[in-house]
Protein backbone atom coordinates (compact mmCIF):
# COMPACT_ATOMS: atom_id res chain seq x y z
CA UNK A 1 0.00 0.00 0.00
CA UNK A 2 2.76 2.57 0.93
CA UNK A 3 3.98 2.17 -2.71
CA UNK A 4 0.54 3.53 -4.19
CA UNK A 5 0.92 6.78 -5.76
CA UNK A 6 -1.68 9.06 -4.89
CA UNK A 7 -3.17 10.94 -8.49
CA UNK A 8 -4.28 14.53 -8.12
CA UNK A 9 -6.63 15.72 -9.80
CA UNK A 10 -7.07 19.47 -9.06
CA UNK A 11 -10.11 21.40 -9.48
CA UNK A 12 -10.55 23.98 -12.21
CA UNK A 13 -12.19 26.89 -10.41
CA UNK A 14 -10.69 27.28 -6.82
CA UNK A 15 -13.80 28.53 -4.32
CA UNK A 16 -13.88 31.73 -2.47
CA UNK A 17 -12.90 31.24 1.22
CA UNK A 18 -14.32 33.07 3.77
CA UNK A 19 -12.83 35.33 6.56
CA UNK A 20 -11.91 34.12 9.34
CA UNK A 21 -14.27 35.47 11.75
CA UNK A 22 -17.02 33.82 9.83
CA UNK A 23 -15.85 30.18 9.99
CA UNK A 24 -18.53 28.51 11.23
CA UNK A 25 -17.42 24.89 12.36
CA UNK A 26 -18.30 22.22 10.35
CA UNK A 27 -19.85 24.38 6.95
CA UNK A 28 -17.67 25.13 5.09
CA UNK A 29 -15.38 22.85 3.12
CA UNK A 30 -12.09 22.79 0.83
CA UNK A 31 -11.76 22.76 -2.92
CA UNK A 32 -10.51 18.81 -2.98
CA UNK A 33 -10.95 15.81 -0.87
CA UNK A 34 -8.97 12.24 -0.59
CA UNK A 35 -10.72 9.15 -1.99
CA UNK A 36 -9.61 5.27 -1.39
CA UNK A 37 -11.80 2.34 -2.39
CA UNK A 38 -12.10 -1.46 -0.95
CA UNK A 39 -13.27 -4.23 -2.85
CA UNK A 40 -13.06 -8.05 -1.60
CA UNK A 41 -10.95 -9.01 -4.04
CA UNK A 42 -8.90 -5.89 -4.52
CA UNK A 43 -8.58 -4.40 -1.07
CA UNK A 44 -7.70 -0.96 -0.51
CA UNK A 45 -7.25 0.45 -4.10
CA UNK A 46 -6.99 3.41 -6.41
CA UNK A 47 -6.28 6.54 -3.97
CA UNK A 48 -6.90 9.57 -5.52
CA UNK A 49 -7.45 13.64 -4.37
CA UNK A 50 -10.14 15.18 -6.41
CA UNK A 51 -12.22 17.81 -6.49
CA UNK A 52 -14.45 17.82 -3.46
CA UNK A 53 -17.79 16.83 -4.84
CA UNK A 54 -20.78 14.67 -3.72
CA UNK A 55 -20.46 11.22 -3.76
CA UNK A 56 -22.88 8.76 -5.59
CA UNK A 57 -24.12 5.87 -3.84
CA UNK A 58 -26.47 2.98 -4.43
CA UNK A 59 -29.82 3.86 -2.37
CA UNK A 60 -29.21 0.07 -0.99
CA UNK A 61 -25.78 0.86 -0.06
CA UNK A 62 -25.01 -0.84 3.41
CA UNK A 63 -24.33 2.26 5.41
CA UNK A 64 -27.61 3.62 5.02
CA UNK A 65 -29.37 0.70 6.62
CA UNK A 66 -26.88 -0.56 8.80
CA UNK A 67 -24.42 2.29 9.85
CA UNK A 68 -21.12 0.59 9.11
CA UNK A 69 -19.29 3.72 9.34
CA UNK A 70 -16.64 5.09 11.36
CA UNK A 71 -14.53 8.35 11.47
CA UNK A 72 -11.78 10.45 12.88
CA UNK A 73 -11.31 14.12 13.96
CA UNK A 74 -8.08 15.97 13.88
CA UNK A 75 -6.64 19.22 12.96
CA UNK A 76 -3.93 21.22 10.89
CA UNK A 77 -2.58 24.32 12.44
CA UNK A 78 -0.66 27.04 10.64
CA UNK A 79 2.51 28.39 13.28
CA UNK A 80 3.79 31.97 13.78
CA UNK A 81 6.43 30.58 11.17
CA UNK A 82 4.00 29.94 8.74
CA UNK A 83 4.56 26.20 9.23
CA UNK A 84 2.10 23.55 9.01
CA UNK A 85 1.89 21.08 11.70
CA UNK A 86 -0.35 17.80 12.83
CA UNK A 87 -0.59 16.85 15.88
CA UNK A 88 -0.54 12.88 16.75
CA UNK A 89 -2.16 11.53 13.79
CA UNK A 90 -0.79 8.49 14.35
CA UNK A 91 -2.83 8.23 17.39
CA UNK A 92 -6.11 9.19 15.33
CA UNK A 93 -4.83 6.43 12.35
CA UNK A 94 -4.41 3.70 15.39
CA UNK A 95 -8.10 4.37 17.20
CA UNK A 96 -9.78 4.43 13.47
CA UNK A 97 -8.32 0.67 12.96
CA UNK A 98 -9.49 0.12 16.63
CA UNK A 99 -13.09 1.46 14.94
CA UNK A 100 -12.75 -0.31 12.30
CA UNK A 101 -11.91 -4.04 14.35
CA UNK A 102 -14.73 -3.07 16.01
CA UNK A 103 -17.19 -2.25 13.12
CA UNK A 104 -16.06 -5.58 10.55
CA UNK A 105 -14.18 -2.79 8.36
CA UNK A 106 -10.82 -4.27 6.84
CA UNK A 107 -7.88 -2.21 8.36
CA UNK A 108 -6.18 1.04 6.56
CA UNK A 109 -2.44 0.92 6.33
CA UNK A 110 -1.93 3.34 8.92
CA UNK A 111 1.22 5.23 7.75
CA UNK A 112 -0.45 5.36 4.39
CA UNK A 113 -3.24 6.87 5.25
CA UNK A 114 -0.70 10.00 7.46
CA UNK A 115 0.91 10.25 3.90
CA UNK A 116 -2.73 10.69 2.41
CA UNK A 117 -3.95 13.04 4.78
CA UNK A 118 -0.38 15.11 4.32
CA UNK A 119 -0.96 15.29 0.82
CA UNK A 120 -4.57 16.36 1.47
CA UNK A 121 -3.80 19.16 3.66
CA UNK A 122 -0.89 20.10 1.45
CA UNK A 123 -3.10 20.55 -1.63
CA UNK A 124 -5.27 22.80 0.25
CA UNK A 125 -2.67 24.26 2.25
CA UNK A 126 -4.09 28.24 1.19
CA UNK A 127 -7.38 26.97 3.15
CA UNK A 128 -5.44 27.00 6.46
CA UNK A 129 -6.69 30.16 8.37
CA UNK A 130 -4.02 32.26 10.09
CA UNK A 131 -5.83 34.35 12.65
CA UNK A 132 -5.49 33.07 16.41
CA UNK A 133 -6.75 29.81 17.58
CA UNK A 134 -7.99 29.05 14.13
CA UNK A 135 -7.11 25.63 11.92
CA UNK A 136 -7.78 23.52 9.26
CA UNK A 137 -10.36 20.60 10.30
CA UNK A 138 -9.27 17.02 9.14
CA UNK A 139 -12.60 14.58 8.70
CA UNK A 140 -11.62 10.77 7.82
CA UNK A 141 -14.04 8.17 7.49
CA UNK A 142 -14.74 4.97 6.10
CA UNK A 143 -18.31 4.18 4.74
CA UNK A 144 -19.36 0.73 3.43
CA UNK A 145 -20.91 1.13 0.39
CA UNK A 146 -21.91 -2.93 -1.04
CA UNK A 147 -25.61 -2.55 -2.32
CA UNK A 148 -26.93 -5.34 -0.22
CA UNK A 149 -29.60 -5.25 1.81
CA UNK A 150 -28.68 -8.25 4.26
CA UNK A 151 -26.84 -8.02 7.39
CA UNK A 152 -23.18 -8.83 7.32
CA UNK A 153 -20.34 -6.98 7.04
CA UNK A 154 -20.14 -5.16 3.32
CA UNK A 155 -17.68 -6.42 0.53
CA UNK A 156 -16.98 -2.31 -0.53
CA UNK A 157 -15.93 0.39 1.45
CA UNK A 158 -14.97 4.14 0.84
CA UNK A 159 -11.92 5.78 3.21
CA UNK A 160 -12.76 10.09 2.47
CA UNK A 161 -10.94 12.55 4.09
CA UNK A 162 -12.28 15.81 3.79
CA UNK A 163 -11.41 19.31 5.30
CA UNK A 164 -12.96 22.12 6.63
CA UNK A 165 -11.24 25.88 7.99
CA UNK A 166 -12.43 26.15 11.76
CA UNK A 167 -12.64 29.48 13.76
CA UNK A 168 -11.16 29.49 17.55
CA UNK A 169 -13.57 27.46 19.74
CA UNK A 170 -13.06 29.94 22.50
CA UNK A 171 -13.43 33.30 21.15
CA UNK A 172 -13.30 35.36 24.39
CA UNK A 173 -11.18 32.79 26.12
CA UNK A 174 -11.87 29.88 28.16
CA UNK A 175 -15.21 30.04 29.34
CA UNK A 176 -16.34 27.39 31.98
CA UNK A 177 -19.80 25.32 31.14
CA UNK A 178 -22.44 24.09 32.53
CA UNK A 179 -23.09 20.29 32.70
CA UNK A 180 -26.31 17.72 33.30
CA UNK A 181 -25.74 14.54 34.73
CA UNK A 182 -28.08 12.46 32.39
CA UNK A 183 -29.93 9.85 34.71
CA UNK A 184 -32.54 8.46 31.68
CA UNK A 185 -30.50 7.55 28.54
CA UNK A 186 -27.28 6.24 27.96
CA UNK A 187 -24.47 6.92 25.63
CA UNK A 188 -23.56 3.28 24.85
CA UNK A 189 -22.48 0.00 27.64
CA UNK A 190 -19.57 -1.78 27.78
CA UNK A 191 -19.51 -4.74 25.03
CA UNK A 192 -21.39 -2.06 22.66
CA UNK A 193 -19.02 0.63 20.63
CA UNK A 194 -18.61 3.13 22.76
CA UNK A 195 -15.06 2.43 22.67
CA UNK A 196 -15.52 2.90 18.73
CA UNK A 197 -15.34 6.62 16.72
CA UNK A 198 -19.05 5.35 15.14
CA UNK A 199 -22.12 7.32 13.64
CA UNK A 200 -24.23 5.61 15.87
CA UNK A 201 -22.55 6.65 19.29
CA UNK A 202 -23.40 10.19 18.02
CA UNK A 203 -27.07 9.41 16.91
CA UNK A 204 -27.59 7.77 20.76
CA UNK A 205 -26.34 10.73 22.29
CA UNK A 206 -28.47 13.53 20.58
CA UNK A 207 -31.80 12.72 22.60
CA UNK A 208 -30.24 13.90 25.94
CA UNK A 209 -28.06 16.44 25.00
CA UNK A 210 -31.10 17.98 22.98
CA UNK A 211 -32.77 17.92 26.37
CA UNK A 212 -30.75 19.23 28.02
CA UNK A 213 -29.71 21.91 25.92
CA UNK A 214 -33.45 23.50 26.63
CA UNK A 215 -32.64 23.52 30.27
CA UNK A 216 -30.22 25.76 29.51
CA UNK A 217 -26.65 22.98 30.02
CA UNK A 218 -23.75 22.96 27.37
CA UNK A 219 -23.51 19.54 27.79
CA UNK A 220 -24.73 16.11 29.27
CA UNK A 221 -22.64 14.27 31.98
CA UNK A 222 -22.30 10.11 31.10
CA UNK A 223 -23.13 7.64 33.12
CA UNK A 224 -22.17 4.19 32.88
CA UNK A 225 -25.07 1.99 30.75
CA UNK A 226 -25.56 -0.60 33.96
CA UNK A 227 -25.66 0.85 37.13
CA UNK A 228 -25.87 4.20 36.32
CA UNK A 229 -23.79 5.48 38.51
CA UNK A 230 -20.24 5.94 37.44
CA UNK A 231 -19.06 8.58 34.89
CA UNK A 232 -18.06 8.39 31.59
CA UNK A 233 -17.73 10.93 29.03
CA UNK A 234 -18.98 14.62 29.01
CA UNK A 235 -20.61 15.33 25.59
CA UNK A 236 -18.33 13.90 23.03
CA UNK A 237 -15.33 14.49 25.31
CA UNK A 238 -13.58 12.54 27.86
CA UNK A 239 -13.41 14.07 31.96
CA UNK A 240 -10.67 15.09 34.35
CA UNK A 241 -11.42 15.68 37.92
CA UNK A 242 -8.98 17.42 39.97
CA UNK A 243 -9.96 15.83 43.98
CA UNK A 244 -7.71 17.11 46.98
CA UNK A 245 -4.93 17.33 44.68
CA UNK A 246 -4.93 14.52 42.58
CA UNK A 247 -6.45 14.51 38.90
CA UNK A 248 -8.80 11.22 38.10
CA UNK A 249 -9.94 10.18 35.22
CA UNK A 250 -12.55 7.27 34.23
CA UNK A 251 -10.39 3.99 33.35
CA UNK A 252 -10.99 2.82 29.95
CA UNK A 253 -13.30 -0.22 30.23
CA UNK A 254 -14.83 -0.92 26.67
CA UNK A 255 -17.88 1.85 26.48
CA UNK A 256 -15.10 4.69 26.97
CA UNK A 257 -13.55 6.22 23.58
CA UNK A 258 -9.77 6.78 24.04
CA UNK A 259 -9.34 9.96 23.45
CA UNK A 260 -6.06 11.49 21.78
CA UNK A 261 -6.55 14.48 23.65
CA UNK A 262 -7.04 12.44 26.73
CA UNK A 263 -4.21 10.55 26.31
CA UNK A 264 -1.65 13.53 25.82
CA UNK A 265 -3.68 15.14 29.32
CA UNK A 266 -2.24 12.31 30.89
CA UNK A 267 0.98 12.38 29.47
CA UNK A 268 1.42 16.16 30.13
CA UNK A 269 0.44 15.53 34.26
CA UNK A 270 3.12 13.01 34.55
CA UNK A 271 5.54 15.00 32.93
CA UNK A 272 4.62 17.88 35.34
CA UNK A 273 4.72 15.22 38.11
CA UNK A 274 1.15 16.17 38.86
CA UNK A 275 -0.66 12.67 40.65
CA UNK A 276 -3.21 11.76 37.94
CA UNK A 277 -5.10 8.03 38.52
CA UNK A 278 -6.99 5.95 35.76
CA UNK A 279 -10.05 4.88 37.96
CA UNK A 280 -13.62 4.00 38.06
CA UNK A 281 -15.45 7.40 40.00
CA UNK A 282 -19.15 7.64 40.81
CA UNK A 283 -21.27 10.36 40.97
CA UNK A 284 -21.37 9.73 45.07
CA UNK A 285 -18.25 9.86 45.36
CA UNK A 286 -17.92 13.14 42.76
CA UNK A 287 -20.55 14.79 44.95
CA UNK A 288 -18.76 14.16 48.13
CA UNK A 289 -16.08 15.06 47.47
CA UNK A 290 -18.03 18.73 46.52
CA UNK A 291 -19.73 18.87 49.94
CA UNK A 292 -16.71 18.26 51.72
CA UNK A 293 -14.25 21.27 49.51
CA UNK A 294 -12.09 18.97 47.71
CA UNK A 295 -13.58 18.70 44.34
CA UNK A 296 -10.89 21.82 42.95
CA UNK A 297 -11.30 21.29 39.33
CA UNK A 298 -13.52 19.63 36.73
CA UNK A 299 -12.84 19.64 32.83
CA UNK A 300 -13.15 17.84 29.49
CA UNK A 301 -11.08 16.88 26.81
CA UNK A 302 -11.26 16.94 23.34
CA UNK A 303 -10.26 17.74 19.63
CA UNK A 304 -12.24 20.57 19.10
CA UNK A 305 -12.48 22.62 22.18
CA UNK A 306 -9.09 20.82 23.34
CA UNK A 307 -9.82 21.50 27.16
CA UNK A 308 -13.30 22.74 28.25
CA UNK A 309 -13.53 23.47 31.95
CA UNK A 310 -16.92 22.52 33.97
CA UNK A 311 -18.21 25.49 36.38
CA UNK A 312 -21.39 23.26 37.41
CA UNK A 313 -23.00 20.31 37.26
CA UNK A 314 -26.30 19.51 38.23
CA UNK A 315 -27.19 15.43 39.81
CA UNK A 316 -31.18 14.66 40.62
CA UNK A 317 -31.62 18.88 40.61
CA UNK A 318 -29.32 19.83 43.03
CA UNK A 319 -26.58 22.21 41.33
CA UNK A 320 -23.27 22.21 42.74
CA UNK A 321 -20.68 24.94 41.70
CA UNK A 322 -17.01 24.18 41.41
CA UNK A 323 -14.72 26.74 42.64
CA UNK A 324 -16.75 29.86 42.14
CA UNK A 325 -17.54 29.05 38.27
CA UNK A 326 -14.09 30.26 37.44
CA UNK A 327 -11.26 28.04 34.95
CA UNK A 328 -8.91 25.80 37.16
CA UNK A 329 -4.86 26.82 37.15
CA UNK A 330 -4.81 22.84 35.72
CA UNK A 331 -7.36 23.13 33.40
CA UNK A 332 -5.33 26.50 31.89
CA UNK A 333 -1.80 24.86 32.12
CA UNK A 334 -2.84 22.30 30.14
CA UNK A 335 -5.12 24.67 27.34
CA UNK A 336 -2.02 27.12 27.05
CA UNK A 337 0.38 23.72 26.84
CA UNK A 338 -1.43 21.51 24.42
CA UNK A 339 -2.22 24.78 22.26
CA UNK A 340 1.26 26.12 22.42
CA UNK A 341 2.74 22.64 21.00
CA UNK A 342 -0.19 22.42 18.42
CA UNK A 343 0.62 25.84 17.05
CA UNK A 344 4.54 25.59 17.44
CA UNK A 345 4.63 28.18 20.51
CA UNK A 346 6.36 26.01 22.91
CA UNK A 347 8.19 23.02 22.48
CA UNK A 348 6.85 19.62 21.78
CA UNK A 349 9.28 17.45 24.18
CA UNK A 350 7.05 13.86 23.38
CA UNK A 351 8.10 14.35 19.39
CA UNK A 352 4.36 14.63 18.89
CA UNK A 353 4.06 16.89 15.85
CA UNK A 354 4.26 15.95 12.55
CA UNK A 355 4.98 18.86 9.70
CA UNK A 356 3.71 19.11 6.23
CA UNK A 357 4.71 20.91 3.53
CA UNK A 358 2.96 23.41 1.99
CA UNK A 359 1.38 22.86 -1.48
CA UNK A 360 3.54 25.34 -3.40
CA UNK A 361 6.80 23.29 -1.88
CA UNK A 362 5.53 19.55 -3.45
CA UNK A 363 5.28 18.60 -6.77
CA UNK A 364 1.56 17.91 -8.12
Amino acid sequence: MESQTIQVDHCAVRKEKPKSDQLDFGRIFTDHMFIMDYSDDLGWHDPRIEPYQQLSIDPSAMVFHYGQSVFEGMKAYLTAEDEIQLFRPEKNMQRLNNSNDRLCIPPIDEKFAIQAIKKLVSVDSDWIPEAEGTSLYIRPFIISTEPYIGVAPSLHYKFIVILSPVGAYYKEGINPIKIAVENEFVRTVKGGTGEAKTGGNYAASLKAQEIAGKKGFAQVLWLDGVEKKYIEEVGSMNIFFKINGEVITPELNGSILEGVTRNSVIQLLKYWDVPVVERKIGMEELQQAHHDGLLEEAFGAGTAAVISPISQFTWNNNDSLIKDGKTGAIAKRLYDTLTGIQYGREKDPFDWIVKVEKGSKIAH
